[in-house]
């Protein structure tokens, strides 16, 4: 049984290095995956990785209500990124391809994961944060948006990691480069409204206080609507 568990910890421990690869040199790491270096492990790694990270903060923003919501929110967040990430590569590969791009689909899930599992890691930065005003603040409200803003910085900082990794494989195709940077800005725009959407379809993740546990709640109304009627909420409005 310990040699189990040490086996077992010993392969977490490496998805996890190669995940501080990315962190340390983001460039060579790249470039690594553009040469299609020990591929099929970074990807297997990553996902791990950045699944574990993802039920980590989950399970801290679903605390907030606790009980069934924690385990609702660890597995609800890591699948978020995932079932974005699987509806939009897709259309990004296609699109690259079209456009001369001889990168395999792989690469291209690759590239995109790296972006994800960075902002998993960074999100996990904040947990101390979101963990002391969960446990020094009790307003829902307040608790919602901050976690808001947290998500839009580690997920622009995330999308700005992708955009940066992908134009030197754009250069390399035969369309002109200015069309392929719009193509690529434009497919990021729709990822996160695909993301931002997603969210709203797998709702809540913080639960509701006085409310009996959902694991997810009716369609109305998005994403966008929603956060304003926080801001209002919070100012006075």
């Amino acid at each position: 049984m310990g040699q189990v568990r040490g086996h077992v910890g010993g392969h977490v421990g490496g998805y996890f290095g190669i995940l501080m690869q990315l962190l340390r040199d983001r460039p060579g790491f790249m470039e690594e995956i553009n040469q299609e270096i020990k591929l099929e492990r970074k990807i297997i790694a990553l996902l791990v990785a950045s699944s574990i990270l993802f039920t980590v903060y989950g399970a801290i923003i679903g605390s907030f209500t606790g009980g069934l919501q924690i385990l609702a929110s660890a597995i609800k967040l890591p699948a978020l990124y995932l079932i974005t990430l699987v509806i939009c590569l897709p259309t990004l590969y296609f699109f690259n391809i079209l456009f001369g791009s001889n990168r395999s689909f792989a690469q291209h899930f690759a590239l995109l994961l790296s972006s994800i599992s960075l902002i998993s890691l960074l999100l996990c930065s904040f947990a101390p944060i979101t963990l002391f005003f969960r446990l020094s603040v009790l307003d829902y409200q307040f608790f919602k948006l901050l976690n808001v803003v947290i998500f839009a910085i580690t997920g622009l900082i995330g999308v700005n990691a992708f955009y940066q990794s992908m134009r030197p494989i754009e250069l390399e195709s035969r369309a002109d480069d200015k069309t392929r940077q719009k193509i690529l800005q434009l497919w990021l725009v729709l990822y996160g409204f695909v993301g931002s959407q997603m969210g709203w379809i797998l709702r809540p993740f913080f639960g509701a206080p006085n409310k009996e546990f959902e694991l997810f709640r009716n369609l109305e109304g998005n994403i966008y609507s929603h956060v304003l009627d926080i801001v209002k909420n919070i100012l006075g409005f």
